[in-house]
């Protein structure tokens, strides 16, 4: 593996990133009419890759994108896999970046009549967790929601969601959540999680949030283990009597805030019930630590 010349599969052919071309014409390029997914990679094992192929399966029958084959017959999984390997990013922590637009045609706005194959684009990263976030908690601002009203779809129209996020960056804060109607509907790249008296609560799977597939999973653990679970929002009004406050996602994992809009949530640290969910997060991504290990 050279690491200044890593693979990508572009179009069902493996080729160095600096030799990955577009066409101008991409539809994805031009109009952002596409979708993607970003898997998280362990010792290259993927976590819940199903999950996310389900995703983004359903993503791309509701913009009307033809379902390449590859996605169709699982073989891409296969592909992300020999990436990692390729790549060298199969020993640590990695990403897999995976992007499908309608593909390359004359610019129109409506579909390309006849239909066209889709553009299919696969990357691997090497990644580091935000361990001291984890340990510590973030902090936050508040920030209101401009996205459009279909946000469960993971589209790579992404605008607002960087405007968001350039906001928390220049207030020096992790993350930006989102707000409408005076409700807390989730972060610029993650879920939100609230505790209060002992309930976990989160904005429920409609259509104003992206379903996190970690999301989904850290309210299974959570049931698992007996913690009461709403799928309920949160007013942002109820921020300050909260106990506990926690971000999810792919690359977040469960991450406690601290403070949001410089106001201190709870005691300002990681509660019991983040610390719990973290522990049970961990154990599911990275499995169960060997008991005869130094």
């Amino acid at each position: 593996m050279n690491p200044d010349a890593p693979l990508v599969h572009l179009n069902g052919t493996f080729l160095p990133r600096s030799e990955a071309r577009v066409s101008v014409d991409d539809r994805g390029f031009v109009f952002g009419d596409g979708v993607y997914e970003v898997f998280r990679s362990v010792r290259g094992r993927m976590y819940a890759p199903d999950a996310h192929m389900d995703r983004l399966r359903e993503g791309l029958a509701t913009l009307r994108i033809r379902i390449p084959e590859s996605i169709a017959d699982g073989t891409l999984l296969e592909v992300a896999r020999r990436l990692l390997s390729e790549n060298g990013h199969d020993e640590g922590e990695a990403t897999i970046y995976l992007q499908v637009t309608r593909g390359s045609a004359p610019r129109t706005h409506h579909f390309p009549d006849p239909d066209i194959p889709p553009t299919v684009y696969l990357s691997t990263s090497p990644f580091e967790p935000r361990h001291d976030l984890q340990d510590s908690g973030g902090a936050c601002i508040l920030h209101p929601d401009r996205r459009w009203a279909r946000a469960h779809i993971k589209t790579v129209n992404l605008l607002p969601n960087i405007l968001a996020k350039q906001a928390a960056h220049d207030a020096d804060t992790f993350e930006a959540i989102l707000v409408r109607d005076g409700m807390v509907l989730e972060g610029s790249s993650t879920n939100v999680f609230g505790v209060m008296d002992g309930v976990v609560r989160t904005y429920p799977a409609a259509n104003y949030i992206l379903r996190g597939v970690t999301r989904d999973r850290v309210l299974a653990l959570a049931r698992d283990r007996g913690v009461p679970c709403l799928e309920e929002g949160l007013a942002v009004e109820e921020l300050a009597a909260l106990d506990e406050l926690f971000l999810t996602g792919t690359t977040t994992d469960v991450l406690p805030v601290s403070r949001v809009d410089g106001q201190v949530i709870g005691e300002g640290t990681p509660g019991p019930i983040t610390r719990l969910l973290q522990d049970a997060f961990r154990e599911d991504l990275y499995g169960r630590p060997d008991p005869e290990a130094d």
